[in-house]
C-alpha cells in the first residue's frame, strides 16, 4: 500500500486505486495516469518511487480529501445562512434535489431522536 494525498491506496490497478481518494473518480484517475505516463493496468506495488512521487504531485493539483469535504460543508452552510430554498431543505433534513416526498423519502422525513 502506498500513501497518496494522506490516504493509503490499496494494491490494485492504479486507475482503480486512485478512486479510493475522496474527490477522484474514474475519469480524473484516467487523466492523472495519462499526465504522469503511468500505465493504467500497473499495480500500485509495482510502481517505482519516482512514479509514486509523480502521482502525488499530480493528485496535489486537485482539491481532495479533507479540503474538499470542508469546502462542501462550507457551501451548504452558506446556502442555509442565505435562506435559499436548497438551504432550507438542508436545514429541515428533506430531499434537496426535487425528489417527491409524498410517498418516498421516509428516512429523510423521519423524526430524529435527540441524544
Amino acid at each position: 500500500m502506498a500513501m497518496v494525498a494522506g490516504r493509503m491506496i490499496p494494491n490494485k490497478h492504479v486507475v482503480i486505486a486512485l478512486t479510493y481518494i475522496y474527490g477522484i473518480g474514474r475519469s480524473t484517475s484516467l487523466k492523472i495516469c495519462a499526465k504522469t505516463g503511468i500505465q493504467t493496468t500497473t499495480k500500485v506495488q509495482d510502481l517505482s518511487e519516482t512514479q509514486l512521487q509523480a502521482l502525488r504531485d499530480a493528485v496535489s493539483a486537485y482539491t481532495v480529501e479533507g479540503d474538499l469535504r470542508r469546502q462542501e460543508i462550507v457551501s451548504i452552510k452558506e446556502l442555509m445562512d442565505k435562506g435559499t430554498y436548497r438551504g432550507i431543505r438542508h436545514r429541515r433534513g428533506l430531499p434537496v434535489r426535487g425528489q417527491r416526498t409524498k410517498t418516498n423519502a421516509k428516512t429523510a422525513k423521519r423524526r430524529r431522536k435527540k441524544v
